[in-house]
């Protein structure tokens, strides 16, 4: 992904209860004071039939609505449904959400941001799949050409038992199945940055290190392509001059 501005896109991804919450706003308090940031979720900014979706699992499936919690654990019926059938569906609203989101992208490069966050990308989608089977990987494949990369793109890695002890939604066979995905979807895509299980606290410095990293390789690039605009600028000025002058 390439702009003329200096927006970098950061995408977080992972299993239900990583964590990426916690790391998305830590990393927005901490960049608040020296960079522009523009936060942006999936399901709310991006994801299309929304509606259809959202009642699908409850009324097809007797799934519970809402979030769930260690208090007020739910039982969800929506992504962990792996029918054929459902998997077609899955198919097409995916590549649905693929055109969304690159235009969304596309779009958010015209905000006033150094930083744009997504708080979960296509990869959340793709992981739902079965990524053992060469279809399904040949169809990520080609969502992944659609879709813009992020420059910086992370999959938390996480304890299926301990996140589903703190995000309660999803049998624990379909998290141990989903965390699989999500980790061959890294090494089918590359360039997405894995933070291995860790210390919440740990893995808020794995991730600061590699904004910050990004961010200051931007910033150079920004610095060396601004000192070439200005002496293009001096040279044309120079031409113009020596031409008023014969």
């Amino acid at each position: 992904m390439s702009n003329s501005r200096r927006t970098i896109v950061i995408s977080f991804s992972g299993i239900d209860g990583a964590g990426k919450s916690t790391q998305i706003s830590h990393l927005q308090a901490s960049l608040q004071d020296m960079r522009i940031v523009k936060l942006l979720t999936f399901w709310d900014d991006v994801a299309t039939l929304k509606h259809i979706r959202e009642n699908a699992g409850h009324t097809i499936f007797s799934g519970d609505k809402g979030v769930g919690t260690p208090e007020a654990p739910i039982q969800r019926a929506d992504k962990n449904i792996q029918s054929p059938w459902m998997t077609c569906i899955r198919l097409a609203m995916y590549f649905l959400d693929a055109i969304s989101l690159r235009r969304k992208v596309g779009a958010a490069l015209h905000f006033e941001a150094d930083v744009i966050i997504f708080d979960r990308y296509i990869y959340d989608e793709l992981a739902n799949l079965n990524l053992e089977n060469a279809i399904m990987r040949l169809y990520a494949r080609a969502m992944l050409r659609l879709v813009p990369a992020p420059e910086v793109s992370f999959i938390l890695d996480a304890d299926p038992e301990q996140a589903r002890a703190r995000k309660p939604e999803y049998p624990l066979e379909f998290l141990h199945s989903n965390r699989d995905s999500y980790l061959r979807l890294a090494r089918l895509h590359g360039g997405i940055t894995v933070i291995s299980p860790m210390p919440i606290e740990e893995a808020k410095t794995e991730v600061m290190r590699y904004v910050l990293c990004k961010l200051s390789s931007r910033d150079t690039e920004n610095d060396e392509a601004e000192k070439h605009l200005e002496l293009q600028e001096l040279s044309d000025a120079s031409r113009l001059n020596r031409g008023s002058y014969q």
